[in-house]
């Protein structure tokens, strides 16, 4: 079948709002945004998918993170900085234990709709639509608030486009100095009750950075030392708003989604023969998918098919949602069965959708425990089968939240009501990602020593 950007239109399209009170003004929203300047540009990604082929290789890292959604009345810089600060932090720790770049792809800059397991939500004797994210609804329970409004689309390209120039900003501004960002990392070593378990690998790296500096290399004599690439990422679930922003690239004549330099499809929307694997198989930006209870081999291959049929290196990251409990029994037979299929695939994990858990207060929770405890399988499983543990996606925020119960901070449920700040899922604060990462850090440098020490005896 011939594609073109609106022939996702033709297809079954599950948690896309056919509820819009003037689908006219919908439709004139999308044309507007359809004349609008790209948000992203297709050199990028490409360099990105050039990138993701390296993670593929076992070249390099994939740390994808940011808000579980946007909003409109969070926006701020230094949400923004806060954010991008910890995503540094991490990288740093990641690249000292692998040895290796880390491909850095925020959760930001048109992240804001959410899939919702209900369509409606019941106060009293009040129902209401569900809140859908700050692009299509608000999250006052009203009936106005609720109803979904295209002019927000209009507000989270805005949004999305001073995301990007504020990122950019501080990527390649001196913001990113390798040396700045290691000592942030120092204060959060400091604090942490973990300190002096974290403490060996900071001082690595501090002796490393000094043995540099006193080589004579430093971000003054190499501005690569302080410039950072950023790409940015949402999950493609406004197919509408995605159309409008397709445009075909002067260059090559290819179609390439300018909201953003990577894609994913959502755990609900993974259907072979719906709207948005047949919008995803049409551009070229890198492809995610989310992979998690009910999927089966047969089906990933067939998807993987569609989305990649010239298997293109960098084009398809795979990212595992499974659960503490369930990831070896889930991940295992997906990872056998693409290995020998001979497919290239980034393998991330995404430790957070799994080990969602409502407290007896209402809130809703993700225990630390249990997110540390799904990366180290993720990477177990995938060691075992002979594939690449390529990154991880999760959500996080630079704020001081209490979101996600456990850690070295210790947050406890009766934590949670103090600063509760999301707007949907509940996220890692600054610290709790450092952990994370520090966490990886030892898998990887254990996967690394257990390489060295198999070389060293087969010589």
């Amino acid at each position: 079948m011939t594609w073109t950007p609106s022939s996702w239109r033709t297809r079954p399209a599950k948690h896309i709002p056919d509820d819009y009170p003037d689908p006219g003004a919908l439709a004139d929203v999308e044309g507007k945004l359809a004349e609008f300047p790209p948000l992203v540009f297709a050199g990028e990604v490409r360099r990105l998918k050039a990138d993701l082929a390296r993670v593929s290789r076992g070249e390099a890292f994939l740390l994808q993170g940011g808000d579980c959604a946007e909003s409109f009345k969070e926006f701020s810089a230094d949400n923004i900085r806060d954010t991008l600060r910890v995503m540094l932090q991490m990288a740093v720790v990641l690249t000292f234990a692998a040895s290796k770049p880390v491909v850095k792809v925020g959760r930001l800059a048109g992240q804001f709709g959410k899939p919702r397991s209900s369509q409606t939500e019941t106060i009293g004797d009040l129902t209401l639509p569900s809140y859908r994210g700050d692009n299509i609804n608000g999250m006052d329970f009203t009936a106005a608030a609720r109803a979904p409004d295209p002019q927000r689309l209009i507000q989270s390209y805005s949004q999305a486009a001073s995301t990007l120039n504020l990122v950019r900003a501080f990527s390649k501004g001196g913001y990113a100095d390798l040396a700045n960002v290691h000592q942030w990392m120092l204060g959060f070593v400091d604090r942490s009750p973990l300190g002096a378990q974290y403490r060996e690998t900071a001082d690595k790296i501090s002796d490393a950075l000094a043995f540099m500096k006193a080589c004579g290399v430093d971000s003054a004599t190499v501005p690569q030392m302080a410039q950072v690439d950023v790409y940015t990422s949402h999950e493609a679930l406004l197919l509408g708003f995605e159309e409008a922003m397709t445009r075909i690239d002067s260059t090559s004549g290819h179609w390439y989604d300018t909201s953003a330099h990577m894609l994913w499809i959502g755990h609900r929307t993974r259907q072979v023969d719906h709207a948005h694997v047949e919008f995803c198989r049409g551009v070229r930006n890198p492809i995610g998918m989310k992979c998690g209870p009910g999927l089966e081999t047969d089906e990933l291959l067939r998807i993987l098919d569609v989305l990649n049929p010239d298997d293109e290196a960098g084009r398809i990251t795979l990212i595992a949602r499974f659960g503490a409990e369930g990831v070896a029994d889930g991940l295992t037979p997906l990872a056998r069965g693409v290995k020998r299929s001979g497919r290239n695939v980034v393998w991330s994990c995404d430790p957070m959708h799994g080990n969602t858990l409502k407290t007896a207060s209402g809130f809703k929770t993700r225990p630390v425990d249990r997110v540390l405890s799904e990366v180290r399988t993720f990477i177990d499983v995938l060691n075992a089968e002979g594939c690449v543990p390529g990154g991880v996606h999760f959500e996080m925020t630079g704020q001081d939240v209490t979101e996600c119960i456990g850690g070295a901070q210790a947050i406890s449920e009766a934590d949670l009501s103090s600063r509760y700040h999301t707007h949907c899922d509940p996220r890692l604060n600054g610290e709790q990602a450092l952990e994370l990462a520090f966490l990886i850090a030892d898998k990887l440098l254990g996967l690394k020593a257990a390489d060295t020490a198999g070389e060293q005896a087969a010589g």
